[in-house]
């Protein structure tokens, strides 16, 4: 457990995310002018998410070379004394707006809800500005690199369907051999506009073959899952269609060893508007080297596919992604890829990014 002074005059005991709870300690220092930092919580929690990187881009008619940071998290966590797996949860992301500055990043919040454990037997649930259901399974079993590119249902050249947070209420549970989340939500998702006129279901339901349902798998595990996951109901006008009916679901499933990972998904919107419309498939995988040589034991091989065709027009968009990570340490990792996003086989598109994605 890592500590970390935060004031000259008192202090907390902070433990990085994912540290053993404990009670809070304080300590009293003299000296210069400071302040006290206090809390009611049990303990706080504070993480870091970050992806910064330089990215070449092609569009066939322009080319640009840029840095950029495409995700910067700082979050804290409150924990409560009468039940300290329950807690609250604030999550600010930093990105560039065009609408309020081009030039700099500004600051909104990603995740602010109530997480209270064991409401109902193995179930627990998030209540505010919380996760969708399935797009935090997916990027913690399926696709552990979304630093450079979003999952496949998400992504803009796919079919572009939800957002990974939004506000209402999510029901989790998790046993052995099945986990769920089954939520309901305003349907704009945490940057859209909320109108008011009907709310989203939205679900994920899994089966753990190997029975790794309540563990926080890592790409040292074995395990094999399977999942239904979508969402139905009202949305916003710019997803939905003219009567605001909103419908689409898929089905995922990966198998992980310590040697590879190898994932694949179908997804087909029934009910949505022209812009989103269809159905999908995507393939994802990543070799791990070590198993090749010892000494490439941080090196990672990764390879993705992604198809999605538009029902209007029967317009194909598909994406490759083949990159290369190295694990600097626990903290940081380098990634080296480059992506080719294609529509209707005649508008391509090419980037090469060097990312580097830092977690703390």
């Amino acid at each position: 457990m890592k500590k970390i002074v935060l004031s000259m005059v008192a202090i907390a005991s902070i433990t990085v995310a994912g540290g053993d709870i404990e009670p809070i300690k304080t300590e009293t220092h003299t000296g210069p002018a400071g302040v006290s930092v206090t809390s009611k919580a049990f303990r706080l929690d504070f993480s870091g998410t970050h992806y910064l990187h330089y990215k070449h881009f092609d569009d066939g008619t322009n080319t640009t070379d840029k840095f950029g940071i495409t995700r910067n998290y700082l979050q804290v966590k409150a924990y409560f004394a009468d039940d300290p797996k329950s807690y609250m949860r604030v999550t600010l992301d930093a990105k560039q707006n065009s609408n309020f500055d081009s030039g700099s990043l500004d600051v909104r919040v990603k995740y602010a809800f109530l997480y209270l454990n064991s409401i109902l037997p193995s179930t627990g649930v998030e209540i505010g500005l919380a996760h969708t259901p399935w797009l935090d399974f997916e990027e913690h079993h399926g696709w552990y690199y979304r630093s450079i590119g979003e999952a496949f249902s998400e992504q803009h050249n796919g079919g572009h369907l939800q957002t990974s947070s939004d506000y209402g209420i999510n029901f989790k549970t998790k046993t052995e051999y099945f986990s769920s989340e089954l939520g309901i939500f305003n349907g704009a998702g945490y940057h859209g506009e909320e109108d008011g006129e009907g709310l989203r279901g939205a679900w994920r339901v899994t089966g753990h073959i190997l029975g790794t349902g309540k563990k926080h798998v890592h790409k040292s595990d074995t395990y094999a899952d399977v999942s239904f996951f979508g969402q139905y109901g009202q949305d916003e006008a710019k997803v939905g269609n003219a009567e605001g009916d909103y419908t689409w679901y898929g089905v995922h499933a990966v198998y992980n060893q310590p040697e590879f990972l190898a994932s694949a998904q179908y997804i087909k919107a029934d009910k949505a508007d022209v812009s989103r419309q269809g159905d999908g498939w995507s393939v994802n995988g990543e070799f791990r080297l070590a198993t090749v040589s010892e000494s490439l034991e941080n090196w990672n091989m990764l390879g993705r596919y992604d198809d999605y065709t538009l029902d209007a027009g029967d317009i194909e968009k598909t994406t490759t992604i083949a990159g290369l990570a190295y694990k600097y340490n626990k903290y940081v990792e380098f990634i080296a890829d480059y992506q080719k996003d294609t529509k209707d086989d005649t508008d391509d598109k090419d980037a090469f990014m060097l990312t580097v994605e830092v977690n703390w």
